[in-house]
């Protein structure tokens, strides 16, 4: 019969979060059943006191899910947006990138690109009851990644002279690059 109340709750948290993290309350709500019952509950009694103590099925998803990894790399991710823009917005008016060799379609491909992955990473940094949704930041981490280092090679083969606000910018870029490296499987393992 307990197992009758803590399974429906565990299926119900399914629904809402990975697996790895049903295990971990499966395994406490399991202890706090054992915990009721060593303290004189009926097998149901002791199945509701642990899962009164574990909290609305609903609100436990929203707390976890508003301490996930992906939202804080989705925060992260998109709190640098406005430096590494400035850096190369920057660098790209100093060196007049609009007379480099760069075709139209590819300037549009990078800019519909990146506006892909901010919404993905907005997405991910907004959710309040989706864990599921909050796992966009690992896309956008690695989009952002992608265009990063695109950017950088296109500097590299088109820019007449390497200048110090495109150094500046490449820097930038490449510590972006290796904070989303070391963020994105944290975001994947959960």
């Amino acid at each position: 019969m307990s197992g009758d109340l803590t399974s429906t709750y565990l299926i119900d948290l399914s629904r809402r979060l990975p697996a790895g993290i049903i295990e971990e309350i499966a395994d406490g709500l399991a202890q706090a059943c054992e915990d009721h019952l060593a303290r004189g509950l009926s097998e149901r009694d002791a199945a509701a006191a642990a899962i009164a103590e574990f909290g609305d099925a609903s609100q436990l998803a929203a707390e976890f899910t508003r301490h996930s990894p992906g939202r804080r790399t989705a925060r992260i991710m998109l709190g640098s947006g406005p430096v590494l823009g400035a850096c190369w917005g920057a660098a790209l008016i100093a060196t007049r990138a609009w007379l480099w060799p760069v075709p139209v379609a590819a300037r549009l491909a990078y800019g519909s690109a990146l506006l892909l992955v901010i919404a993905a990473l907005a997405s991910a940094a907004a959710s309040r009851h989706s864990y599921r949704l909050t796992r966009l930041a690992a896309a956008g981490g690695i989009g952002l990644g992608v265009l990063d280092l695109t950017m950088i090679a296109v500097v590299l083969l088109a820019a007449p002279l390497v200048t110090w606000l495109l150094a500046i910018a490449i820097t930038a870029s490449l510590t972006r690059t290796g904070l989303a490296a070391r963020l994105v499987p944290r975001v994947l393992a959960r």
